[in-house]
């Protein structure tokens, strides 16, 4: 008898923009000019088709690349956001988006891990998160110290006294993630290609073009600057001193073999906003996952150096050995730096420019942002179609200020 043959493994082709990229080699005229394929800009692109417009999306280095904000290999998406329901409501309504994108891909682009935040008997932000999830209607559980240590065996709930579980939350693969909104884009007529631009100078309150490094020029009726951490870049002397980015530290410990308790299936993404620090189980066989979240040093997203420091990897090592016992020796296997860019107080920036009456900024993800993406370009879209709807203060320029005091998380 011979032998049985495996099931076949579904294809893992990627999405197109994470092939051959065209480099702009003409002129172009458009509608909308969208400055930056992060999660912000892809979504916005997305959108902006359509609602019926012609679009051309640049980015500098490619869709989901290494060295922007929305690459790398994961991100949260949770609810919980103590008491700003804003962005409850916005990551709400971006996991519907999300959930039904994965489910077109041959590959998930979303794990449904659950969310867990641990919280002590004196974190008033946890409490008002356990309000602002009741009243959004977001499906949650609140954990006492005995239900996490029998529900999650593998864990170490030492200083914790309660948990706040979010069932349907979990994890989306960033830059595949991206790669598959801008593949959708380009189906749907955005004409996507590299490119960098020149900084726009304000002679008139009408832009009418920009030009890219290498000589081509954009002809648009808007444009829209969802460049991340670039943003400061392009514009120094109004962003400059509102945007800081920073540069953080991820970390990918390996699972001991054959061990499935660290698996997606079997542990859940986890938040500890006390200790500033978070973490993922094992997906697509990476190995868990260690993030600092405290901001940490200015960064330049181009040029900087992306080596983690031996104090992150220590820092990373005591908390995983603190809340995971079995993985207190596990080797590191993979790691990576990204950037934040922060506004003074982690809200997003999304306003029209100063100078320019159709120009959008639109940025300040402040390491949260990625999740919101569907909102982000359903929100911009409506602002530049004209449907009537007005700046969020929360997120106009004028709220931005120039001393950091962290208050979104």
């Amino acid at each position: 008898m011979s032998a049985r043959r495996p099931p076949s493994l579904p294809s893992l082709t990627l999405p197109e923009p994470f092939g051959n990229i065209p480099s702009m080699k003409s002129n172009k005229t458009c509608d909308v000019l969208v400055i930056g394929a992060g999660v912000f800009g892809s979504w916005t692109a997305h959108r902006l088709a359509q609602s019926g417009m012609s679009v051309v999306l640049l980015d500098a280095y490619g869709a989901g690349n290494s060295r922007s904000s929305s690459g790398g290999e994961s991100r949260i998406i949770r609810m919980s956001y103590g008491p700003d329901e804003i962005y409850t409501q916005s990551a709400k309504r971006s996991l519907g988006y999300w959930q039904e994108l994965s489910n077109t891909l041959a590959f998930p682009i979303f794990y449904k891990t659950g969310v867990l935040l641990l919280s002590r008997n004196d974190d008033n932000y946890s409490r008002d998160t356990l309000a602002t999830l009741s009243r959004a209607g977001v499906p949650h559980e609140k954990l006492t110290a005995n239900d996490l240590a029998q529900k999650y065996p593998q864990c170490s709930f030492a200083g914790i006294d309660w948990g706040l579980l979010e069932p349907e939350s979990g994890v989306l693969m960033a830059r595949q993630s991206v790669a598959a909104v801008v593949a959708e884009a380009v189906r749907r007529g955005v004409d996507f290609a590299l490119g960098s631009v020149v900084p726009p100078f304000a002679t008139v309150s009408t832009l009418k073009s920009v030009q890219t490094v290498m000589g081509q020029e954009i002809f648009a009726d808007q444009f829209v600057f969802a460049c991340g951490p670039r943003l400061p870049k392009i514009f120094p002397t109004l962003l400059g001193q509102l945007i800081h980015v920073t540069k953080q530290e991820v970390l990918f410990f390996g699972v001991p073999s054959g061990d499935g308790r660290f698996s997606w299936q079997q542990m859940p993404t986890w938040i500890d906003f006390n200790e500033l620090i978070y973490g993922m189980p094992d997906i697509q066989s990476r190995g868990a996952k260690v993030a600092i979240d405290e901001h940490g040093p200015a960064f330049d997203p181009d040029t900087g150096e992306r080596i983690v420091s031996e104090s992150a990897l220590a820092r990373g090592r005591k908390y995983l050995s603190k809340r995971f016992p079995a993985l207190a020796s596990a080797p590191l296997s993979e790691s990576r730096v990204c950037q934040y860019e922060n506004t003074s107080n982690g809200d997003f920036l999304i306003d029209r420019h100063p100078d320019f009456e159709n120009v959008w900024l639109v940025g300040g993800g402040s390491g949260h942002g990625f999740k919101h993406g569907p909102a982000v370009g359903e929100y911009v879209t409506s602002l530049l179609t004209g449907q009537g709807v007005k700046i969020e203060p929360r997120f106009s320029l004028e709220s931005k200020s120039t001393v950091q005091k962290r208050a979104v998380f």
